[in-house]
């Protein structure tokens, strides 16, 4: 039951307000809805998949006519695109259920450098383990190409590992619409979380963006959005906001809570080569996944690249592409004037290496080594800008920030993690909700 405290003679029911419904903020939501009276703002709409026949946009794209990535958005609003200064393509999911709608289902653990402060997401983990359908079984869906991709890395020495899918592969047409949105509802999002918060009691209002936090004697005293183009105003007792590793830092500095220029992106660049026949357009992106000490490599098909890039216009079933995710350096900034992320010297050196492993990989496979082509860089896992430390490692809540007020998204997370975060950041939303319930 929600807690209550006394005002005025009667009960109140606490109230609390999660800022966005991605994987944190969905989290949170289901886990604090009983114990407190939850209402999430997300500043999109409803998601509903890409609909738009995928072969009559490649003949679309031969007329030249799709001429900047930011022009998708017209197509598929709930994929938001931004560049930085230096041609970086920005993604991130702009409705409900936020990137976890538009990512490849991965459900990695990855904790090291939460673990290096102390902190320990043990049972956070085995719970979502329990609550999410979570796979590695699921090479006898592969293609043979993937399967031959497979061999390859293996032969090579680069220890490659089934990815941990969040897919029901019982519903899984293996249309390699993933990025794009499931169109069999098999594979897992947010949503569901949300879901049965929304079951157990909680509000959700979709199209009210966050401008900023009023901050009073420490506390967050209400927060001003925009709602269907009013200026709205919300109060409540505990305030988690959980809008995503490039908006978040903006809401806090708008609130006159300072951040720190330390963000990351995880960029992504793939090495693709032309082989007949390969259909990878049709395969689950990021099967598995090779780990090196700075990036990762996966099969993974870019159709951001495959619409967008004029080296990749080769026809989509006769494109194989590895992906090179980069755990980057922490330097930039996402602030209420724009994005400011370069790649380092050091971020640079390490694609570098990944191209070549890429390119060997390729060559094996019986591709055309000097016919390979490079993707567009593009990155949608930002973060870091507020991170824990060790002196947050049991209250998960910044010096800077009011009592009231927690982040529940990548914005904390001390480094790149390289990988798909969706499985970390829950846990830590996880943990979050724990000390806010006991709090309460």
């Amino acid at each position: 039951m929600p807690r209550t405290f006394l005002l005025g003679g009667e009960k109140a029911v606490k109230k609390a307000i999660v800022i966005g419904s991605g994987a944190g903020g969905a989290t949170i939501a289901k886990e604090l809805q009983g114990y407190f009276d939850v209402t999430v703002l997300e500043a999109g709409k409803e998601f509903q998949p890409f609909s738009f026949h995928l072969p009559s946009l490649e003949k679309l794209r031969m007329t030249g006519l799709f001429l900047d990535e930011r022009l998708i958005q017209l197509l598929f609003p709930p994929m938001k695109i931004r560049k930085t200064p230096e041609k970086m393509v920005l993604v991130n999911g702009h409705g409900l259920g936020g990137t976890t709608t538009i990512c490849t289902a991965n459900a990695l653990r990855l904790n090291q450098h939460l673990q290096e402060l102390d902190i320990n997401l043990d049972q956070e983990f085995t719970e979502l383990f329990t609550e999410i359908p979570i796979s590695t079984e699921h090479r006898k869906y592969w293609s043979p190409l993937t399967d031959h991709l497979f061999d390859i890395c293996t032969e090579m020495d680069l220890t490659p590992e089934p990815t941990p899918k969040m897919i029901d592969f019982g519903r899984c047409t293996r249309c390699g619409r993933c990025v794009l949105g499931c169109p069999q509802g098999a594979k897992w999002d947010s949503r569901s979380f949300l879901k049965e918060s929304i079951k157990k009691g909680a509000c959700l209002i979709t199209g009210c963006k966050v401008e900023k936090l009023i901050i009073k004697d420490g506390r967050v005293e209400c927060i001003k959005a925009i709602e269907n183009g009013k200026l709205k105003t919300y109060q409540a007792d505990l305030v988690v906001l959980a809008a995503g590793g490039l908006a978040t830092p903006v809401i806090l500095q708008n609130s006159n809570i300072q951040c720190q220029n330390q963000l990351f992106v995880d960029p992504v660049l793939c090495v693709a080569a032309s082989l007949e026949n390969a259909r990878q357009n049709k395969e689950i992106p990021m099967p598995f996944i090779v780990q090196r000490a700075r990036y990762i490599i996966s099969p993974y098909f870019d159709y951001l690249s495959f619409f967008f890039n004029k080296k990749w216009k080769l026809p989509a079933q006769n494109i194989v592409s590895l992906m090179i995710k980069l755990a980057d350096s922490n330097v930039g900034s996402s602030n209420p004037n724009g994005i400011d992320k370069k790649l380092t010297q050091d971020d640079s050196n390490s694609l570098k290496e990944g191209m070549e492993i890429c390119a060997d990989i390729l060559k094996r496979l019986g591709a055309n080594r000097e016919k390979v082509f490079l993707g567009t860089v593009n990155a949608g896992h930002p973060g870091g800008m507020l991170p824990l430390t060790k002196n947050e490692a049991i209250s998960f809540h910044h010096e800077r920030l009011p009592a009231n007020l927690y982040i529940a998204d990548a914005t904390i997370l001390p480094k790149s993690l390289g990988n798909p975060p969706i499985l970390t950041i829950m846990a830590m939303a996880k943990r979050i909700s724990r000390i806010c319930i006991e709090k309460a």
